[in-house]
Parts: C-alpha cells; sequence; structure tokens
C-alpha cells in the first residue's frame, strides 16, 4: 500500500473541529479516509494533574498518550490497522466502543496538541488550523460539555477560564502562522469544507504522484 496523504486538523476547544471533520467523512467512504482522534488518546483520570484547587486539568500536553497516538499513526502509515477503546471522558453515562481504524489513501489526524507533538507534527502533508472567535468558542464548549461529557455550568466555565484558554495560547495558538489552512468558523465553515473536498477528491482520482508533495517546509518548533 503506497503512503497516504496526512492531513492534521487543530484549532483552540469549541472552534467546530468535530463537526468540521464529521462532515468532511461523510463525504468520503471508510476505503478512502480514515480519521484519527487525539481524544481517544487521553490517560486515565487518575494519572492526570491537578490545578491548585485540585481539579483534573485535561487541557495539557501530558495529559495525551504523545507515545500511543504516534504509534499508531505510524501504524496506519504502514498499512496495519489499529484497535483502540473509545474515550468517554468520564462520562459515567457513556459506554466505550472499541474503535477500529483502517489504512486508506487519505489519513487525517486531529486534535489540539497535533503540532506540539514533534514527532507527529512532522508527519504531515498538509496543516490545518480552523479557527473561530473567544466567545463562540466558550459558547459551543458549554453546549458539549454539558449535553455530552455531562459536566456542570461551573465547572465548564472554571476549565475554560484556567485550563482551556491558557492552553490555547501556549500550545495551540502559536502554530496557526504554520498552517498551510486557515478556515474561520465565525458564522460557517461551508467555504473551507468544499475546497477541502474537492482538492480530496481530485487527489483520490489522479494519485499521489501528481501532487508532488515534498518535506521543504521549515520547522523550528521543536
Amino acid at each position: 500500500m503506497a503512503k497516504p496523504l496526512i492531513i492534521g486538523i487543530t484549532g483552540g476547544s469549541g472552534s467546530g473541529k468535530t463537526t468540521f471533520i464529521r462532515r468532511l467523512k461523510e463525504r468520503f467512504s471508510d476505503h478512502q479516509i480514515c480519521v484519527v482522534s487525539q481524544d481517544d488518546y487521553y490517560r486515565p483520570r487518575e494519572e492526570q494533574q491537578q490545578d491548585l484547587k485540585g481539579i483534573y486539568n485535561f487541557d495539557l500536553p501530558e495529559s495525551i498518550d504523545a507515545a500511543a497516538f504516534a504509534r499508531d499513526i505510524e501504524r496506519l502509515i504502514d498499512g496495519q490497522p489499529v484497535k483502540r477503546q473509545e474515550y468517554t471522558f468520564n462520562n459515567e453515562l457513556a459506554s466505550p466502543k472499541m474503535l477500529t481504524f483502517s489504512p486508506a489513501p487519505i489519513l487525517l489526524v486531529e486534535g489540539i496538541f497535533i503540532y506540539h507533538f514533534h514527532e507527529i507534527r512532522r508527519l504531515f502533508d498538509i496543516r490545518i488550523f480552523l479557527h473561530a472567535k473567544e466567545n463562540l468558542k466558550v459558547i459551543r464548549r458549554i453546549k458539549r460539555d454539558q449535553l455530552e461529557r455531562n459536566y456542570p455550568l461551573e465547572d465548564v466555565l472554571y476549565r475554560y477560564e484556567h485550563h482551556v484558554l491558557p492552553t490555547f495560547e501556549k500550545y495551540i495558538q502559536p502554530y496557526m502562522d504554520e498552517a498551510d489552512i486557515i478556515i474561520n468558523n465565525n458564522l460557517h465553515f461551508d467555504r473551507g469544507l468544499e475546497m477541502l473536498t474537492g482538492y480530496l477528491h481530485h487527489y483520490l482520482d489522479f494519485g499521489r504522484e501528481k501532487f508532488n508533495f515534498k518535506k521543504e517546509k521549515t520547522d523550528n518548533k521543536q
């Protein structure tokens, strides 16, 4: 199997990554694109760091098992399938599923730290950054964490102010300048979605050699 086209998608919490990727994946078959999320590589709760108030901070690079994440990406690049238990963010109402990732011509990797982890960042052919205004991201975060993860409102707001925002400014935003494509999602991301969809279908039709990808990009962050 030929080496896949490897795409990274990042952005701050609430920027719309999950919705964007879901809608993108709907336009392709499982044989065409494989999506791997950093969210399934969080370390267990008991291994997470706590802040000064004793609140677990899941918004640090150390909260992710980066070695396992990188290992599974490399396996998919080598044409090997990967199995991973779904991470349910300590939501007692959710039952984790066993996920299976199969190699495909396009490998899409998403997560807030994918450009911070050098061993993963170096793999990407295309780097995408999904951007949105801070007030919109807060609203989206509240809706997601209350509905999907069963977190109380006070907890969501505390985490955003003390964990999420500092992490965005330190570990995510600095890589915006290195992105190949920035997609604004203040109102919608439809144009960006259409552009990327068209590009990827063209890639699938004509093959990797037509695109002549080269690792010539300067990467100053180590």
